[in-house]
Parts: C-alpha cells; structure tokens; sequence
C-alpha cells in the first residue's frame, strides 16, 4: 500500500465526482439522452483512470436496444465498469444511496434503488425496470443480492428477471473477473463486515487492478416464448460461473 498514492487518488477522486454531481444537477435537466449517455460512460472511464482500475471488455456488449445485463457483484466498481460500455440503470440496494459523494452521484445517474424491507419493492422496482425498457434502454441486474470475492456466484434470485421477460428485453449474462497484478484475485472485492473506507484505501492505496468484463452470449433475445424466469435466472447463473471458472 502506498499513501502517496492513496492521497492523490482520493483528492482526484473528490473533484471528479464532485464535477459528475455538478453536471448532473447543471446539464441534465436540459441535455438530451446523447449527452447525458455519452457523459456517463466517458466520466466513469475517467473515474475508473483515477482509481488505477483498467479493464478489458470481452465478448459482444448489447449496445442497443432493451436489454438486462446479469452480472456477477464484487464491488462498488462494478457500476462505473459497466457504465464505461453503455450507459446503465442498476437495480442497487437502497442503503448506496447513503453514501457519502457516491450515493448521490449514483442516485442523480439513474440507479434504481430496491427497499429490501418493503413488501412491494419487487413491484416497484419491476416498474421502474419496464420504464426503462420501454425506452430501449439497459438496465444492470446484481442477482446475488450482495456482492461475493469473484471466483464464484452465490445463488439467484429470479424475481427481477420477470420485468424484462414481460417487457421484451434481451437477456444478457455478464461475468466480471477481478485480476491484481497477473493473477485472479479479490484484492478489490468489497464483501464481509469491511467499511467503504477500508476498501478504498486498499484499491486507491494499490496498483494493478484489472477487470474483464465477460459479455456472454444472450439467454433470451427477447423475442419469442420467453422461459420462466426461474430458467432464465438459472441459464444466466450458469453461463457466468462457466465463465468465472
């Protein structure tokens, strides 16, 4: 771990994402899908520059149409990977959206935030998710519920499956494999009791973080009989732990 490193990051981190909130609450009220799609991806490339994290995209993204990326969740950097392909709306539990500077930048870029403790989040989510849909838009699915060091997948959870089936969007699984110098590693996993503090000092205080994002070829196209969800959520598993494997 290196604090020089740690300092400079964080203090390029802070302005960055302090001028992403600016931009959120200046120019999109006013600026087209274009701008605010090109901004998102072009500002988490940056942000993903800054924290010393490269990744490698592999596979053939979805990048049109309505469709749900099922990924695999490591860590808070899983957002800003995805969003450096095409522009995502996360289904993300809501207690992100308490985080300092994060939580805010986040919220104001769309994120769909699920109440775990209500008894009609499911619903709600589902809405916001054919919302998004109906738009042709992607929305970004983390079916583990929680996030896991990345060398396998914890199980599924199907429910949010069915407002793409009903809605007509492809299905797309989307593995992330998590390397830290030359090997495969949960360096920047963000699982267990640990602080988001504590995992920003270790990613932002290190070198060598690298990220493949795996696109995997689509379950359902989005066309057709669509299977039960509890197939597609069981396919989508299934093809990322092949992948992560």
């Amino acid at each position: 771990m290196n604090l020089l490193w740690f300092v400079a990051r964080l203090l390029l981190c802070l302005v960055w994402i302090l001028l992403g909130l600016l931009t959120i609450i200046l120019c999109y009220p006013w600026a087209g899908s274009a701008f605010r799609g090109w901004s998102k991806r072009w500002w988490s490339a940056c942000l993903l520059a800054l924290c010393g994290v490269r990744t490698v995209v592999l596979g053939e993204p979805r990048l049109d149409g309505a469709v749900l990326w099922v990924v695999n969740h490591v860590s808070w950097i899983d957002i800003f990977a995805l969003n450096r392909v095409r522009p995502t709306a996360f289904v993300a539990k809501s207690e992100i959206r308490s985080w300092p500077l994060l939580g805010w930048l986040v919220a104001g870029a769309g994120t769909i935030f699920i109440e775990r403790a209500s008894r009609h989040a499911v619903h709600r989510v589902g809405q916001a998710m054919r919302a998004q849909f109906d738009k042709g838009r992607v929305v970004g699915l983390f079916p583990e519920g929680t996030t896991s060091p990345g060398f396998d997948v914890l199980p599924f959870y199907a429910n949010l499956f069915e407002p793409a089936r009903r809605g007509g969007a492809a299905i797309q699984p989307v593995a992330l494999r998590y390397f830290h110098g030359e090997g495969r590693s949960d360096f920047a996993a963000y699982v267990g009791e640990e602080t988001l503090v504590q995992n920003l000092w270790r990613v932002l205080g290190g070198n060598g973080v690298r990220i493949e994002i795996v696109f995997l070829p689509p379950v359902w196209s989005g066309q057709g009989d669509a299977p039960a969800r509890a197939e597609l959520s069981r396919l989508s598993r299934d093809a990322i732990r092949q992948a992560l494997n």
